[in-house]
Parts: C-alpha cells; structure tokens; sequence
C-alpha cells in the first residue's frame, strides 16, 4: 500500500518508540492496515498473545480490541500491557456478563462451560475451559462432560453442534455483529459475479452462509487456504482488514470481499499507537482473582490442544453440497 507523508513520519516515530521502550506491538488481522508496517506480529488474537511470550519485551502494545489485550495480560502476567484506546470494545464479548454466565450454570450444573476467547477475562474466569473459532470442535469433543454450555457465541455453537452430534450444545444467545450481517444472498451473488472463486467463510458465520462455503475456518485460516489452495480467486465473508491483509500478502491471487467493517478495530491508528508508546497509558490490568481463574481456563484449553496433538489434527470430513459435489471443510489454525 501507498503511505502519506505523515503515516511513514508516524510508522519512523513508532519504530524508534519501539527500541526506546522494549515493546513489542501486536496487530490483529482486522486492523487498519498501515498498522501492519510496525506490528512485530499479525494474526489470530490468541495466536499473538502466544507468539509475545515467546520474543524478550518490556511491554505489549495490542492493537485489536479490549478483550485481545486482556488475553495478552493473562498470558503475560509480568508485562505491561497497554492499547491504543481503551475504547475499542467488541459487541459479541459485550452480550455476556460474569454474572448473568453465573446465573446460568445454575440452571445447568453438570454442564461444562466452555468459553471463545471472543469474551471478557471475567467470564473466562467463570469457565471450564477457553477455545478459539479452529480449536472449539477439538476442545469440546475432548471434555468428558455430555452436555455442554457454549459461550458466548451462537452460530460458533451451531457449527461445533454439527460436528459433535454426540454432545449436547447449549448456546449463549450471542453473535458477531460483523459476521450476523453477511447473508446467504449476498454469498451467491458475488458467486454469479466470479463464478470460478472458492467461498471461505469464518465460523462465527450463520449456518446458512457456511453451509454455501467451500472451506470454515478462523482468520488466519483464511489465509493458510488461500496459500494451500490451488485456486486463484477466493470470496472471504470476514471482517473487511482481513481481506485487505489477503490481498497484500498473496498478491498473486485475487480476494473478492463479502464483508463488514468492524469500527472498534479501526479506531486503533498510528497516531494512537504513538501516544500509547509516549505515554503508557490505557494500561490493560486484570485483577488477581480473576487473572489467575482465566490463566486456568486457557491452560486447559492449552493441554488438550497438546494432548491430541491439534497442530496436526486432520481436516473436516467431506460433505454433500446442494449440487451433489463434495468439498473439504477444514479447520486450520
């Protein structure tokens, strides 16, 4: 992409903030994407909490929403977490409340919770165990509990319902704004248009808009198919940056977008990643009690994602499309 002037004047300012600090910036997949010229990662939220542990910093600057960097603190315990705003929440993560999920485990006591890691570090702490949009078929296959309450996103739920027949899914009333609003129609249209292009959907999708997709999968999914795949044309019904994010790392292939903006992951920009570095301000702190309860959630999460070895887990069965063919449905980290 082309930079003003003062965007490369920010992104020179930013990289000497960088050294000056000892921080490390993480950049979701969603984000503006001049953002991306001074992230020292991008991708998957959880994917970036897990990659800073591993690189020697000071403090973390996230640049997503609220949420990502409360996992960023939970997983970094001794680092400073600060973001850009503190105003970049996340409607899905704000339709539950720790105490509305403790309420309902009280109508569900041999239920486990198993929560996305789209939520609050109040309601993860109120759950059994964490998983992510491409580990939550594995994750509730691996709990021995029969009946389990998802939270909180619905259509998530429907999708590991379908897959884990043998459970009993009860969902948390959620969803994804951003992903609710894409349709089925819009799928088929932008199909008629580019009729040789493969349709990849994410999960927190609605089941008519999965079950018209070629492929299922998490953001960074997304890019792992189209780097996998042997097509040149791909249609993503996702959050618009992620397919701005497509066409810049695989140029060579075409990304045609059903997509919707999400506004909290735009107001993270350049000029707010510099104040945040200057100042470090918006410090992210999760309190103790509910720090170490979450650490526990995503612990779990992590020894079955070890346990089955899930880095290496095989793709989704095949199924039967309306036209008789059959395409993989896969889930990738």
């Amino acid at each position: 992409m082309e930079l003003t002037a003062e965007q490369q004047a920010l992104i020179e300012r930013i990289r000497v903030l960088k050294q000056e600090k000892q921080a490390v910036i993480l950049c979701h997949n969603y984000q503006r994407p001049e953002l991306y010229e001074v992230a020292d990662f991008v991708g998957d939220s959880l994917q970036l909490c897990i990659e800073a542990q591993k690189v020697e910093a000071r403090m973390i600057l996230f640049s997503g929403v609220y949420f990502m960097a409360e996992s960023a603190a939970i997983l970094n315990p001794t680092r400073k977490v600060v973001v850009p705003t503190n105003k970049a929440g996340c409607a899905l993560s704000d339709m539950i409340t720790a105490e509305a999920l403790r309420e309902r485990k009280k109508l569900y006591p041999e239920a486990a919770v198993v929560c996305y890691v789209n939520s609050t570090a109040a309601v993860k702490a109120e759950s059994d165990v964490c998983c992510t949009s491409s580990n939550a078929v594995a994750i509730v296959r691996a709990m021995p509990q029969k009946q389990i309450l998802f939270v909180p996103d619905k259509n998530l739920a429907s999708w590991v319902q379908k897959q884990v027949p043998e459970k009993e899914i009860i969902p948390w009333e959620g969803y994804c704004p951003i992903h609710e609003r894409l349709t089925k129609s819009f799928l088929l249209k932008a199909k008629e248009k580019h009729p040789k292009a493969e349709i990849i959907a994410h999960p927190e999708c609605t089941d008519e808009v999965r079950d018209t997709a070629d492929y299922v999968v998490s953001t960074s999914g997304m890019m792992k198919v189209a780097q996998k795949s042997t097509a040149t044309e791909f249609i993503t019904t996702t959050e618009c940056g992620m397919v701005q994010r497509m066409k810049q790392t695989l140029p060579n292939k075409k990304f045609y977008s059903v997509c919707s903006v999400c506004f909290d992951m735009k107001k993270n920009t350049l000029q707010r990643v510099v104040d945040s570095l200057e100042t470090e301000q918006d410090q992210v702190i999760v309190p103790p009690e509910i720090l170490q309860k979450a650490a526990s959630a995503f612990n779990r999460m992590f020894a079955i994602m070890q346990a089955h070895d899930y880095e290496h887990a095989p793709s989704r069965p095949q199924k039967t499309s309306e036209t008789g063919t059959k395409r993989d449905i896969v889930a990738i980290r």
